[in-house]
């Protein structure tokens, strides 16, 4: 009746097989029809069929439910999910009954009737908590067995064929887990009457039992099969403490064995009581002084992160209640502990580590990315924050993440994927210990199984549609996701910061507050209290954060050289970003970002104002990447795409000017981050400026043209620092305007035309602009070194420099040339003007009447330039040691081998400083003084401007700049006294050697 293809779309392996059973007699009164589209609905049809062959073989009565519509996919998903089940209702077929509840009675049933229904099956009576079986030895046992199997099965029917597998995976682990709880009541009860034949019944009942449940029962949420972790608390009254517990651990073992051993009816699961405290060499069970004394004294971390899911399972409950009050304060104190957050995350490497290496790529439970990863996750969370936020003290792992998420400890969309991701793998956990009801973590190997998996993870409706494949691809996908989630979340800083505060400092009490802010060293703790009430007022989900993180956050601030002004720094920025989603999550998951953050805006008043203004920027501190510096060709393409879009040129200048200084807040980040030094630095914000610059022309010249035809070629050449890409945040820009008459055009009409253009340039880098761009250095660009000086020409044309570099090129001119480098303009020209300076800078060598006037232009500069009342041993420029003295040893040695020395052809200082040595002109050591000389001296020239917001060529005298310039150059606190020192012997070294070498005193 039914073709081979008929039987692969339904989901069959063996067909001939499949042919021959439905073929079989004990099926004869099924419609095949339904019996295939039964079948199909099944996670393993094969085995569903087998199954049913069986079940019709022992109890013919079967067959009426494949005809039933309301029955028959129940009935086949459960065939087709469990062979164990199966095995239950060929041992019991009269449990088939269960298959006929209606919705309400194959629901989620509670705790209560669950309970009264385990205490039914053994006859139970008494007072609550003293239960006596009237069905005692192994008949009890059996009983209660029987009507724990039949539970599963009635939750088993629930779970297979919900519509969403995930919604419902929580309610099903909480109902296996009172199912549990309701069989450890109920044997509990079979062991008092057990009991009777060697206790007087009195000394018995005098003994008050606790069942505490453990790990996943005592959080509701247990899985289909499972060790039952316990722990048992007596109390006796009227007996010696030795008859009691002697009692206490008779009803234990007993309650144990009724659970767990073998017989007819096989046993459920073990009861496992080795969380107890000294484990397997601890007493079974103790009172419950007993039980806190442990804890008090002699307790690990790990055991109060056991203790996190204890719960009253059966027995007293008050003596229960009692327990969990007990142990409450000190599970949400344990993180207050010496190297607590330490020991629980190398506990989860431990587990990893010890898992068969076989076994790693299997594990849906201890591997990396599996349920572990989850729970260590959200019970680390808990336990750190939980001694201050009640909100987060729950048991069940899926509360936990909602509760974590509410309160801010989590991203909504980070709980959102790590509660998606949990809830997959525990019904791949589910469905893989449901086969056979074994305890089992790993996925199966065998292609047929992952099969029969993928579809008994779906709902009966999508069950067709999924594949090993499909199967495989998510659980990768979802561990990779976890693993991700888990290194981000579980090796969080903050968490290890947090856990070593107090609870009152955690709290942000304005007491405890106050006496921190003071030790910590803020100056004003009162005003501070105003900025932290300020920002964690309210209810809010930012004021819930604010709380969370300030604690923490005022120690990093704290260790900037200005507390108070990082506060309000920080105040300001948060109050910028207002609501934004992603701003106090950053802070919160990257100890990166928020440890600069906090750095930054305590020791640099210019990056605050940058920040503030560019708020958005704060969210490169969590990426090294990030906080990369642009290369010159994308700063080149952005600004021109600006350009672009805004034909008014005020506009897109402007939005250049704010890349400038974007990338110059990029830049300082970065540096701030020790991610780059000072010549990456200089190169980088040369290269802003160098895009600034060219967008200026290219304004510029459509200006122009827009009036009258161009008909000449502009070029800007940087020079000085500019040239050797080492200027500094406040740097100006040192240029030579070079132009070229385009073919046929008037050469004076030319030279008026280059004139506008260049003044243009300027005007366009430093007008007022409206609105105008906040916080923002402008570029200045100076002509100053250009032929003749401020007496020539602004700007001359390409022939017009060949000619006067030919006749008229000083020497000071030659060493200027040095540093020259095309910055903006036609590149062509650009290539040709470089061949002219090329020529004069490196080409004729250095005669002795020219080595002795730059040795009288240096000796002038230092005897006229150097401000008045200047400290020379402290002028970062000018003074002894300082960048001159090195720039012009190096630029001395050029002129005079560059000619002979390619590598020497350069326009920066330190790699020509570098050649130089390479080429033997100056001896390693030397070189390196002089190196980090200059390096020094470049950081603090730039770190002034940074730190104090003001620029300045000399070392800071007052102690508070000292210190804040010190930070920002790498110091430890109250280094700025240290940093002096360095500066001074680095620059007394590098003196001696300028000395020698450039003026030849020995």
């Amino acid at each position: 009746m039914f073709t081979t293809r008929d039987f692969i779309t339904a989901g069959f392996d063996d067909v001939e097989r499949a042919r021959t059973f439905l073929g079989a007699p004990e099926l004869a009164p099924c419609d095949p029809a339904h019996l295939l589209e039964g079948l199909s609905t099944a996670a393993d049809p094969d085995q569903a069929l087998l199954s049913l062959v069986r079940l019709a073989e022992r109890c013919p009565d079967v067959t009426g439910f494949v005809a039933d519509a309301r029955i028959r996919p129940r009935l086949f998903r459960l065939l087709g999910a469990s062979e164990a089940l199966t095995e239950f209702l060929l041992r019991h077929p009269d449990q088939l009954s269960l298959l006929r509840l209606d919705d309400a009675a194959c629901g989620q049933q509670s705790a209560g009737e669950l309970r009264r229904r385990a205490l039914e099956s053994v006859g139970a009576d008494g007072p609550d908590g003293q239960w006596v079986a009237g069905t005692a030895g192994p008949e009890g046992a059996q009983a209660l067995r029987v009507a724990y199997r039949a539970e599963i099965v009635r939750i088993a029917l629930r779970d297979l064929n919900a519509a969403d597998p995930l919604a419902v995976m929580p309610s099903v682990g909480a109902e296996l887990a009172d199912a549990a709880a309701a069989a450890i009541e109920a044997a509990l009860a079979v062991a008092r009457a057990d009991l009777a034949q060697h206790y007087a019944p009195d000394d018995v009942a005098k003994v008050r039992l606790s069942v505490i449940g453990m790990g996943k029962c005592g959080a509701r949420e247990l899985n289909y099969i499972s060790d039952v972790d316990v722990i048992y608390v007596h109390e006796a009254e009227g007996l010696e403490e030795s008859d009691a517990a002697g009692i206490a651990a008779a009803l234990a073992s007993a309650m144990s064995q009724i659970v767990g051993s073998s017989g007819m009816e096989p046993g459920l699961w073990e009861v496992d009581p080795n969380l107890r405290p000294e484990g397997k060499d601890g007493a079974l069970s103790r009172t419950l002084d007993s039980h806190i004394t442990y804890y008090e004294r002699w307790a690990q971390s790990w055991e109060f992160q056991a203790l996190l899911k204890a719960r009253h399972l059966a027995g007293d409950a008050a003596l229960g209640r009692d327990y969990e009050a007990a142990v409450a304060p000190m599970i949400w104190s344990c993180s207050e502990r010496d190297g607590f957050v330490e020991s629980v995350q190398g506990m989860r490497r431990r587990v990893t580590e010890n898992i068969p290496q076989q076994e790693v790529a299997r594990q849906i439970k201890l591997g990396p990315g599996g349920l572990r990863d989850v729970e260590f996750t959200v019970q680390l969370l808990q336990l750190v924050h939980g001694r201050a936020d009640v909100s987060v003290r729950v048991r069940d792992t899926t509360g936990a993440i909602r509760d974590l998420s509410e309160a801010g400890y989590i991203g909504r969309t980070d709980a959102i994927d790590f509660d998606s991701a949990y809830r997959y793998l525990r019904v791949l956990e589910h469905r893989i210990q449901l086969v056979h009801l074994r305890r089992t973590h790993l996925m199966p190997t065998k292609d047929s199984a992952r099969r029969a998996l993928a579809r008994a993870a779906q709902p009966p409706s999508a069950a067709k549609r999924h594949s090993a494949e499909l199967l495989m691809d998510r659980w990768q996908q979802t561990k990779r996701q976890v693993k991700s989630l888990h290194e981000r979340i579980f090796y969080r800083p903050l968490l290890a910061t947090a856990a070593n505060l107090s609870t009152d400092e955690v709290k942000l009490s304005p007491e405890a507050a106050q006496a921190r802010l003071a030790a910590l060293g803020y100056l004003d703790p009162q005003g501070a209290m105003r900025h932290i009430e300020a920002l964690t007022a309210g209810v809010s989900r930012r004021a819930s954060l604010q709380r969370q993180l300030l604690p923490i956050l005022l120690g990093w601030i704290a260790e900037g050289a200005s507390p108070d002004a990082g506060l309000l720094g920080f105040r300001r920025i948060s109050e910028r970003l207002g609501e934004s989603p992603w701003y106090l999550g950053l802070l919160r998951d990257s100890n990166a970002a928020a440890e600069r953050l906090c750095r930054i805006l305590s020791s640099s008043r210019l990056l605050t104002d940058w920040l503030e203004v560019s708020s958005e920027s704060v969210a490169w501190l969590g990426s090294d990447d990030e906080l990369k510096p642009m290369p010159a060709e994308q700063l080149l393409r952005e600004n021109a795409a600006k350009l672009r879009r805004h034909n008014n040129s005020e506009s897109g200048m402007r939005l250049v000017r704010i890349n400038r200084r974007r990338e110059m807040l990029r830049t300082a980040l970065a540096e701030g981050a020790g991610l780059i030094d000072v010549e990456e630095v200089g190169a980088s914000l040369s290269n802003a400026d160098g895009a600034c610059v060219q967008a200026a022309l290219t304004v510029a010249e459509k200006e122009e043209s827009d009036q009258r035809e161009l008909i000449t070629d502009v070029v800007v050449i940087a020079m000085g620092r500019q040239g050797g890409q080492e200027i500094g945040y406040g740097s100006d820009a040192d240029v030579m305007f070079v132009h070229r008459t385009r073919d046929g055009a008037d050469g004076q009409a030319a030279q008026e035309q280059a004139t506008r253009i260049v003044t243009r340039i300027s005007q366009l880098l430093t007008a007022p602009l409206k609105p105008a761009v906040p916080a923002e250095i402008k570029l200045t660009v100076d002509a100053a070194l250009r032929p003749e000086g401020k007496q020539g020409a602004l700007v001359r044309s390409l022939d017009a420099y060949r000619e006067y570099y030919r006749k008229w090129a000083l020497v000071w001119e030659r060493q200027a040339l040095l540093r020259a480098r095309p910055m903006a303009g036609d590149e062509a020209l650009a290539a040709e003007f470089m061949e002219v300076v090329d020529h004069v800078r490196y080409g004729t060598g250095l005669s002795e009447d020219d080595r002795r006037e730059v040795r009288r232009i240096k000796a002038r500069v230092e005897a006229e330039r150097l401000p008045r009342g200047a400290d020379p041993a402290l002028h970062v420029k000018l003074g002894r040691g300082g960048l001159s003295d090195v720039e012009w040893l190096v630029q001395i040695i050029q002129m005079e081998h560059a000619g002979e020395h390619p590598a020497l052809q350069t326009p920066s200082t330190l790699p020509a400083l570098r050649a130089i040595a390479d080429a033997g002109l100056l001896e390693r050591e030397d070189a390196e003084l002089l190196d980090a000389a200059w390096r020094l001296a470049t950081r603090v020239r730039s770190a002034t401007l940074i730190a104090t917001g003001r620029p300045s060529d000399v070392l800071p005298r007052s102690w508070q700049d000292l210190e804040a310039v010190g930070r920002w150059c790498g110091y430890e606190q109250g280094g700025g006294g240290h940093l002096e020192e360095d500066y001074r012997k680095a620059t007394r070294l590098a003196r001696q050697v300028f000395e020698r070498e450039f003026y030849g005193f020995h």
